[in-house]
């Protein structure tokens, strides 16, 4: 039995987990999502590993450096354990082309040898079409695009919103909603 599959929840970072204020590489400048740490709760509680797919090319392009990403992400880990969950992996491609740049899959299935993730029972969340694609591509079961303003706006705007063009099984807009396609 512990060599069996296990699924994933595969999150993206900048616009998934935190908000996207560009290049985020300081913990001053890094604001969780409303409702990302109970959406990791419920997928640990349902027996989701979570696990962290980001395109960080501020690096290659000399924005900031690896030891400041690493910086960054052992105080995002620690945050996500102050709040009950852990981490599994985390994973990131620092340059501007490469296998693992999303939209390829490199980084998911690279998480799939590592974990031993059963993909077709996995999720991914992202909020931008690459990672929707990379998720696909690496033949996750279910993808999901995170677009808070579809949500917010949906309601009182109905004519005027448009759902996004996406390849994903479904567009949310908020993490409460994610929580539903677990």
């Amino acid at each position: 039995m512990e060599n069996e599959p296990r699924k994933a929840l595969f999150l993206d970072r900048d616009g998934t987990i935190n908000v996207d204020y560009g290049y985020v590489y300081q913990k001053e400048r890094f604001d969780f999502i409303d409702g990302v740490f109970e959406l990791c709760r419920k997928a640990r509680r349902l027996g989701y590993l979570i696990v962290i797919a980001t395109n960080q090319s501020g690096i290659e392009r000399g924005y900031f450096t690896e030891a400041d990403f690493e910086a960054l992400t052992a105080w995002t880990l620690e945050r996500f354990r102050d709040e009950g969950v852990e981490i599994a992996a985390v994973f990131h491609c620092p340059t501007l082309s490469g296998d693992d740049r999303k939209p390829k899959p490199g980084m998911f299935l690279k998480a799939k040898v590592l974990l031993n993730i059963d993909m077709s029972a996995s999720v991914s969340l992202g909020d931008k079409e690459r990672d929707v694609e990379a998720g696909v591509a690496a033949g996750v079961g279910k993808n999901l695009l995170f677009a808070p303003a579809f949500e917010n706006d949906q309601k009182s705007c109905e004519k005027t919103i448009k759902k996004p063009k996406t390849a994903a099984d479904a567009v949310v807009g908020s993490m409460k909603e994610a929580e539903d396609w677990l």
